[in-house]
Order: C-alpha cells, then sequence, then structure tokens
C-alpha cells in the first residue's frame, strides 16, 4: 500500500531546523512519502540529505527528495510584485511543495515546467517476517 503524508507548515514552523528534519526523517522511515507545504531551505535540504546518508542501512536504503518552485514560473508584474511583498510580510511563506520518499519505494520523480510525476515500486522490504 502506498501512503502520502501531508504536512503543513503550520505542523511544523514552531520546531527547530533539526526537529522538522527528525520528523519529515521519521515519515519516510515508516515506507511514506511526504508531501511539504512549501520547501526547505538550502541549508535544511543539505542537513536532510547528510543525516539521511548516516541513517541508511540494509532497512533504510535513503530518500529521493523533489522541489516544486511555483515562483519559477512566468508571471505578470503586479503578480510578482504581490507574493514579494507576501514574503516579505510573512517570512514562512514559501510557495511551493516538497516531495520526500523513501528510495526502497519511489522509483523516479520526473518534473517539468508543468507537473511532477512520481514513480513507485513495491517495497521489498521485510516487516515481521513478511514482505
Amino acid at each position: 500500500m502506498l501512503t502520502l503524508q501531508f504536512v503543513s507548515n503550520e505542523e511544523l514552523k514552531n520546531l527547530s531546523s533539526y526537529a522538522k528534519l527528525q520528523k519529515i526523517l521519521n515519515i519516510v522511515k515508516d515506507d511514506k512519502i511526504v508531501v511539504l507545504e512549501g520547501k526547505l531551505k538550502k541549508e535544511e535540504e543539505v542537513e536532510l540529505i547528510r543525516l539521511t546518508m548516516e541513517e541508511v542501512d540494509d532497512n533504510f536504503r535513503g530518500i529521493e527528495l523533489q522541489v516544486w518552485d511555483s515562483s519559477k514560473k512566468e508571471r505578470s508584474f503586479f503578480e510578482n510584485l504581490r507574493l514579494k511583498l507576501a514574503s516579505i510580510l510573512v517570512p514562512e511563506f514559501n510557495e511551493g511543495f516538497t516531495i520526500i520518499g523513501p528510495a526502497n519505494i519511489v522509483k523516479e520523480i520526473k518534473k517539468d515546467p508543468s507537473k511532477i510525476q512520481l514513480v513507485t515500486q513495491n517495497s521489498k522490504k521485510k516487516k515481521n517476517g513478511r514482505k
């Protein structure tokens, strides 16, 4: 069974970067795909990858990560101005979303300017002696 877990900015906003990353990593290690509202900071992405590499073993093969940054699409001058103002007034405002999934389930995340495709495979991870 494929499980997506949506995580809102509200759920993470009062956590430290480390606690936020641990929460995300714990969800992924439970064989769930996280759809995160917004984007991680670049430093948080790097730290998430570092933490993941420390956790890799026979049962956890790592993560696949893709960021959808909707602010990259073409907009009118006024729309860009509105979004820039929103990000100044609300610092945690970041347009887009992030998909993070376990490498044993997520085969590939394809991204082009208009869509993201998540390609999955059956998990070969054994739980309680069962496949």
